[in-house]
């Protein structure tokens, strides 16, 4: 079964089984909720690549900005 995948029948099963455990009136609360998580987590994932190219960027700057010594501690 799972080894092809999941087809069309095995969804409408999930389908049946969700109603019987929750009900009809309460799955629009469910697929609102299920949603707005989706839409977080994106959020989430676009600000974790967004803050792993800010690194590598401030990385690469890093690496290219010449080395400058500190020579006020000279010796007397």
């Amino acid at each position: 079964m799972f080894a092809r995948g999941l087809e069309g029948w095995h969804f409408i099963v999930i389908l049946v089984i969700v109603l019987l455990l929750w009900g009809a009136p309460k799955l629009p609360g469910l697929a609102k909720s299920l949603g707005q998580s989706m839409r977080i987590f994106r959020k989430e994932m676009k600000g974790l690549g967004e803050d792993k190219a800010a690194d590598k960027a401030a990385d690469k700057a890093a690496d290219k900005a010449p080395a400058t010594e500190d020579n006020s501690t000279s010796a007397k």
